[in-house]
């Protein structure tokens, strides 16, 4: 329990430290972002998982502390496979079906065949592959991935640990403490972001952690809380799938057509669509969580289902491409106000170029005239008295121009 709690917070700081250290170098080697941003954001918080989760894991192991057990430690490094793998993918442009390729090999030398049978193992591949490329996905928006990581590893934890797999709770404990050290940076607006790398490694990881748990039950039912603690992400990735197969484009073409994506269009801001997946996430992974202790009957799976589908068919009549279709003809309205402003003063400005200029007026003969007094000469000035006025002409009585005081 002390190693548990002491490894969590080691991890949850390391991972901080990590993904801050990281930035720099990620950004001159150019490992960012290739989505269409306002900044670049490098994927450094993944390497930053990864790292973490081995090497915190891996010392427990090393020193007796808390041991994996050796199918843990392959669960490990497999996982740590499919994170270079995806290393790969976030440096050079990588073929998906390679990725789907990769996953799948290393899905297949964790699952417990003896437990789980022929069969059912090969669904169980299929399964981890598709949630570790769901959880790729999920990293469209800034907050989301991390977040639903989090609460899906504190579910698989409990199952985990309801199993008595102590190992493997530990390992999943260490994992939501290390994705809570990378949210520091990755809250919207994001610094850092997962990347391929860290979440192929954390799908991989929670995926084959779930299986690994609920190994040896019903089947029928461990496919019900399988779903139920990973609903989050498989909504997104049928979202995405049913959309572009209705609009006839790509499946995999990327696009703005996420849950995230969708809940933006709603007026929703980037905070409160990650808080908002977050609490559906948690709804759903208690839910599954209940169900595997028998806490819960395994009907309340249905719940999960038909709110994931009330949320896919909803957000499917959300436009996800209308700025992409109306290109040219439906800008955004600042723009719009910006260009009819613009067009106002040009046509202001061809008008008052175009109309005759009025002539100014002439200021009155009358008006008096500052700091420049009219200058008269000596000879012109005609004292009180003086014999040289006219007979009944009044004299100005005024100083002589070279005695007056300049007083303004």
């Amino acid at each position: 329990m002390l190693y548990g709690i002491a490894a969590a917070t080691t991890a949850l700081l390391l991972a901080a430290v990590l993904a801050a250290l990281l930035r720099p170098p990620a950004l001159r080697l150019g490992l960012v972002d290739r989505r269409r941003r306002q900044r670049r954001v490098p994927l450094s918080g993944g390497v930053a998982v990864v790292l973490t989760t081995c090497l915190v894991a891996g010392a427990g192991d090393w020193s007796g502390i808390a041991p994996l057990g050796p199918d843990i430690g392959a669960l490990v490094l497999a996982a740590a496979a499919v994170a270079v793998l995806g290393l790969v993918a976030d440096l050079w442009r990588l073929r998906t079906r390679l990725l789907v390729l990769g996953t799948a090999v290393a899905a297949a030398f964790v699952v417990p065949y003896g437990d789980t049978g022929a069969w059912a193992g090969a669904v169980a591949v299929a399964w981890i592959t598709f949630v570790a490329l769901a959880f790729r996905a999920l990293d469209h928006a800034d907050g989301v991935a991390g977040t639903v990581g989090v609460v899906t590893a504190f579910g698989v934890a409990a199952c985990a640990a309801f199993e008595v797999l102590d190992g493997l709770a530990v390992l999943l404990s260490v994992l939501a403490a290390a994705l809570t050290g990378f949210l520091m940076h990755n809250w919207p607006p994001a610094r850092v972001a997962l990347g391929g790398c860290g979440s192929l490694f954390a799908g991989f990881l929670l995926a084959s952690a779930a299986v690994t748990a609920r190994a040896g039950y019903e089947e029928t039912v461990g496919a019900g809380v399988l779903f139920a603690l990973t609903a989050v992400a498989g909504a997104d990735a049928v979202l995405v799938v049913v959309a572009r197969r209705l609009a006839g484009r790509p499946l995999l073409r990327g696009g703005p057509d996420h849950l995230a994506h969708r809940l933006r269009r709603l007026g929703i801001t980037p905070q409160g669509a990650t808080v908002l997946l977050g609490a559906a996430a948690f709804s759903a992974v208690l839910v599954g969580t209940l169900v595997h202790s028998g806490w819960a009957g395994p009907y309340a799976v249905w719940w999960v289902a038909g709110g994931a589908l009330a949320a896919v068919l909803g957000l499917l009549r959300v436009p996800a491409h209308a700025r992409a279709r109306d290109k040219g003809t439906a800008r955004p309205r600042a723009r719009e106000r910006e260009v009819a402003r613009t067009c106002e003063e040009e046509a202001a400005h061809t008008r008052a170029r175009k109309s005759p200029r009025p002539h100014p007026r002439r200021a009155p003969l009358s008006a008096p005239r500052l700091f420049a007094p009219r200058r008269q000469s000596e000879s012109a000035v005609r004292l009180p008295g003086s014999s040289d006025g006219r007979h009944g002409q009044r004299v100005s009585p005024q100083v002589s121009a070279s005695l007056r005081v300049r007083n303004g």
